[in-house]
């Protein structure tokens, strides 16, 4: 025999119900007092129309939200259930494959950057294939955050959920590569506090998608975008900001004064003191390994054993005799060749920054223009912008650099990216059948 149970209801639909039950008698009461009393005196008026801002805030709990002004006070459990199945709906493809791409990039770098140098770090300025990687990844932290901050219900608890997200991998970084594993090379273990590296790849994306999350929860307007020119008016604050932090690298990179210094290498074959190292500089401006302003501030704030042990100016042709790959040191190499140097150092993250919200830029087009054509233009003019500017810059002395993250290296890949994004965009969201002529193409 059959039976018919009546659903369990969930304390959120309780909730719900109460909400609605609410509403519907203020309403009611708003509507009788409205017919009883019509416009009797003002002070009615006044009362009337305070009974309906509390029956829609009560209605709508909500409300505060759309406004940006304060917290939910009542959460729904509808919205809950439906935010997920909009946010599987609406998943951008040709993001993931972006980011699947680079990470591909990145394990091939890593596995075969050492037998093929071509393919590996360039020694100081220039480009090759393995210097897009950490922009890639910083460009599409960007590209997210634009989609994932379309719609802030709460900018307190949006605030405090990113500084907690930055934290956790600011210190996975630190575990990561502050030579917590070292024991795996030369079983000792332990962590010696003084010479732990503190920065680091995790690092610096956490230090860049913290900037660029605050800059998209606080900073940007109220207007509705309708075009290109509101679209920059509602986001002019984070222009600003980008602006703000280029001038200040700039101007540091090129404006402090950089004196001699000096460090010190133990001795791995004696137990006598170790080997002590005179770097002479006392210029401004140079972009050099030796006197530069990046190098310099890592050494005076974070302390020049705290640095990474191996640079990649090593493998320059003053410090190898195999360059571009690491090897014996010629015998007239300067002094500078086994100094230790941070590549995600402090004054170079600021760029990093600015690659993130670069990126930003890119998602707010995702989120108010659905057309896939304007998508596309809106992508194409800022990064042929950028790519031009970025090779003019480089012929012109401001070299493309990844170890100091200079302006120009951030505005060419930058605009690498930004082609990049558009290309896979074009190939898979919009010809949907694009991925599978790569598949069959690449068959044997």
């Amino acid at each position: 025999m059959a039976m018919e149970y009546e659903p369990i209801k969930t304390y959120g639909d309780e909730i719900k119900e109460s909400v609605s039950e609410q509403g519907k008698h203020l309403r009611m009461n708003i509507g009788n007092a409205d017919r009883s009393q019509g416009h009797d005196n003002d002070d009615d008026v006044d009362n009337n129309k305070g009974l309906r801002q509390v029956a829609l805030q009560i209605y709508e709990p909500n409300i505060g939200n759309k406004l940006g002004e304060e917290c939910p006070l009542i959460p729904t459990s509808s919205s809950r259930h439906q935010q997920p199945q909009q946010q599987a709906q609406q998943r951008l493809v040709s993001l993931d494959v972006f980011r699947g791409l680079t990470i591909a990039l990145m394990i091939l770098v890593d596995d075969v950057g050492g037998l093929l140098p071509a393919i590996n770090h360039s020694p100081w300025n220039g480009l090759t294939i393995a210097d897009y990687v950490m922009p890639f990844f910083l460009f599409i932290v960007g590209v997210s955050l634009g989609l994932v901050y379309k719609k802030v219900s709460c900018r307190v608890t949006a605030t405090r959920k990113a500084i907690l997200r930055a934290l956790k991998l600011l210190l996975l970084g630190v575990f990561l590569q502050g030579g917590f594993f070292h024991g795996l090379n030369n079983l000792t273990y332990g962590v010696d506090i003084q010479q732990m590296r503190l920065m680091g790849i995790l690092q610096r994306i956490a230090i860049a998608y913290l900037v660029a999350a605050m800059c998209e929860i606080w900073l940007k307007g109220n207007n509705h975008v309708t075009s290109e020119l509101t679209l920059l008016r509602k986001y002019q604050a984070q222009w600003l900001a980008a602006l703000f932090l280029s001038i200040t690298y700039i101007s540091l990179l090129y404006g402090l004064y950089v004196p001699s210094w000096e460090y010190q290498i133990p001795d791995a074959t004696s137990s006598s003191a170790p080997k002590i190292f005179s770097v002479k500089c006392g210029v401004r401006g140079d972009t050099g390994p030796a006197c530069n302003v990046v190098g310099m501030i890592d050494r005076k704030i974070l302390g020049i054993q705290h640095l990474y042990r191996k640079p990649v100016f090593e493998r320059t042709k003053q410090c190898s005799v195999n360059s571009p790959d690491y090897g014996p040191l010629p015998s007239d190499a300067p002094t500078w060749c086994q100094a230790p140097f941070d590549p995600e150092g402090l004054l170079s993250s600021v760029m990093a920054m600015v690659t993130c919200l670069v990126g930003l830029h890119y998602g707010h087009i995702i989120v108010h223009f659905k057309d896939h054509m304007d998508r596309i233009r809106l992508w194409l003019i800022p990064s042929s912008g950028f790519l031009v500017l970025g090779l003019a810059l480089d012929i012109f002395g401001m070299h493309a650099n990844k170890a100091l993250y200079t302006f120009s290296y951030m505005c060419v890949t930058a605009g690498a990216a930004g082609f990049l994004l558009a290309g896979i965009y074009l190939l898979v969201d919009q010809w949907t059948f694009g991925i599978f002529l790569i598949f069959f193409w690449c068959l044997p």
